[in-house]
């Protein structure tokens, strides 16, 4: 029992271990780190998406947006943040009445009060993200939140615009 509390010798710490192990995992964090940094950004891949894609003022984008139905739901709701500003989670739903096929498809949202105006909009990538394609009679939900409203906003209503929308050719 003696020998047991008299230890006099000392382990010798294995620092070459430890070294050894961070060196490994900087290097892996670094490596995730260039990894994340050459993936394109969302506005990037949305243009991508939308590349050869329909927009306002074109002939075939009049032609096919007719056939495009965005509606609100009753589920849209509105909550406060803790730092006293409001959400409005949105949702909506799509609708293709036309006989095309939609592989791309982008609304703008806008929150506008009694007199039309504007007071927050945001541009959302509906087809692929939502779902991969909208086909001729289907139907897909669409969620999105706008934030950063006032509680003396007027947000008297929600409007829906189709942007700019691509069929396979």
């Amino acid at each position: 029992m003696d020998a047991f509390l008299n230890e006099t010798e000392k382990k010798k710490t294995n620092y070459k271990g430890y070294i050894l192990g961070a060196v490994v995992g900087l290097i892996a964090m670094a490596g995730i780190i260039f990894i994340a940094a050459r993936r394109p950004s969302m506005e990037e891949q949305a243009a991508a998406v939308l590349e050869g894609a329909f927009t306002e003022g074109s002939p075939e984008f009049d032609a096919i947006t007719k056939d495009i139905i965005i509606s609100t739901t009753d589920k849209t709701i509105e909550g406060q943040n803790a730092f006293g500003s409001i959400s409005m989670f949105i949702v909506g739903k799509v609708k293709n009445k036309g006989n095309k096929l939609i592989d791309g498809l982008e609304v703008n949202v806008a929150v506008i009060d009694q007199f039309n105006t504007p007071i927050k909009e945001k541009r959302v990538l509906v087809v692929p993200t939502q779902q991969a394609q909208l086909g001729p009679g289907e139907t897909i939900p669409i969620t999105l939140s706008i934030e950063g409203f006032k509680k003396s906003d007027d947000r008297a209503n929600i409007r829906w615009k189709v942007t700019a929308i691509r069929i396979p050719t």
